[in-house]
């Protein structure tokens, strides 16, 4: 099967994140931008999630870079969701750890977060 469209979450490589943790804040991540593109982008996410939902895990080096993708990504109209922490185990209270972006074309995604590596 080939893919056409992903969703792509960007997470913080300077938190050193549990892996638990880590797949928590991914979850929320994904969760959010897929109910945010069911309702603002019905097509994209009709099409990512009959092709199987891709998700990819990417990293960025802290919360700065983090910021710039998002903006970029917002620049380009992808739908976004910044994910910030409670901080009730093992983060600071309201420590932003992630940021997950579309479902959307793979190019498009590429042009915004194909620099990263993988986390």
């Amino acid at each position: 099967m080939e893919f056409e469209l992903k969703m792509v979450i960007v997470v913080r490589k300077d938190l050193k994140l549990s892996p638990g943790k880590m797949a928590a804040q991914v979850a929320h991540a994904a969760v959010n931008c897929a109910l945010a593109s069911k309702k603002r982008r019905p097509i994209n996410f009709d099409r990512w999630y009959s092709e199987g939902q891709k998700k990819v895990v990417l990293k960025a080096q802290d919360l700065n870079e983090l910021i710039q993708i998002k903006q970029a990504a917002e620049d380009a109209g992808l739908v976004t969701s910044l994910i910030t922490d409670a901080g009730l185990t093992e983060l600071p209270p309201n420590t932003t750890t992630c940021l997950g972006i579309g479902p959307a074309p793979n190019a498009e995604m590429d042009r915004i977060t194909g620099h990263l590596g993988l986390m």
